[in-house]
């Protein structure tokens, strides 16, 4: 069978060239001007992976709340910044208007925006337990829906969504976040389904602890409710994972990135870990 005219073969001459992070093994010109949306562009995963693209030739459009932050990272990649709040109603639907206006139709979609929620079942409110699935899921599925038909239309596209190792297992005090990620991963799986035969690919990638601005509040939560110091819960965190240290943002805009060429075709609907080794979770 051959390849649908959009996801065509790249020559050898086209496949690599050295990129700005020092990478040889990167197929930059296939990627090179396609347009690619990070949601929670302005830190963290989102940040790093906006970097990654930018340096892998793509025109880069980040979103989410920070302006200052988000217009510092579209600098440093020569991209545009876009601010939305994906956990307002109408919110994707005005970040997709903005995007087309600005740059054009998205051939990229890295939905990696999310809030956490710490709590315990019974201090989880029907309002936390509400923001928390529109930004972690709701807003997923409207993204999706809002880009995949044109990207199938064109007959490219790629759809990463950044879920996490709580969309592949349960954690305490974490019920509303881990039902947001489970959501998001059957998510892509049925897309997958129903997309199989378009010349779309949709994947998950599901970090663990990564040493961001997320972890950190984990720790500070972890220390007060265990009365341990804020280096023992840090330490906690590290053991989760058999390598003992915290997944770095760059990592996970590695796989991010290495889920767009033709030749990652093959990897569809699938829920990759990012977590040093740990199975089961």
């Amino acid at each position: 069978m051959h390849p649908p005219s959009g996801d065509r073969a790249v020559t050898d001459a086209e496949r690599c060239r050295e990129d700005a992070l020092g990478i040889k093994d990167c197929p930059v010109s296939e990627l090179s001007g396609k347009i690619a949306l990070v949601t929670g562009g302005s830190r963290g995963i989102g940040a790093a992976t906006a970097r990654r693209l930018g340096a892998l030739g793509l025109r880069v459009v980040v979103s989410g709340r920070d302006r200052g932050a988000l217009e510092a990272v579209a600098r440093e990649v020569s991209g545009q910044a876009v601010e939305a709040d994906l956990g307002e109603v109408g919110g994707v639907e005005r970040l997709l208007g903005e995007v087309r206006r600005k740059v054009g139709e998205v051939d990229v979609l890295v939905a990696n925006a999310g809030v956490d929620a710490p709590y315990t079942y019974r201090a989880t409110t029907d309002a936390i337990w509400e923001q928390v699935m529109r930004v972690n899921a709701t807003s997923v599925f409207q993204l999706c829906r809002g880009l995949i038909p044109a990207m199938v239309e064109r007959g490219w596209g790629r759809v990463v969504v950044v879920a996490s190792t709580a969309g592949l297992a349960g954690y305490a005090y974490s019920a509303a976040y881990c039902a947001s990620k489970h959501a998001v991963v059957g998510l892509v799986r049925a897309l997958a389904a129903e997309l199989a035969r378009a010349p779309v690919t949709i994947n998950a990638v599901c970090p663990g602890f990564v040493d961001t601005a997320m972890a950190g509040r984990a720790v500070k939560n972890i220390a007060e409710k265990t009365r341990r110091t804020e280096e023992e819960a840090r330490a906690a965190l590290e053991r989760m994972s058999p390598q003992q240290r915290l997944m770095t943002p760059e990592e996970v805009a590695h796989v991010v990135a290495m889920l767009l060429p033709h030749e990652a075709r093959g990897i569809h609907g699938q829920a990759i870990a990012i977590n040093g080794g740990a199975f089961g979770a």
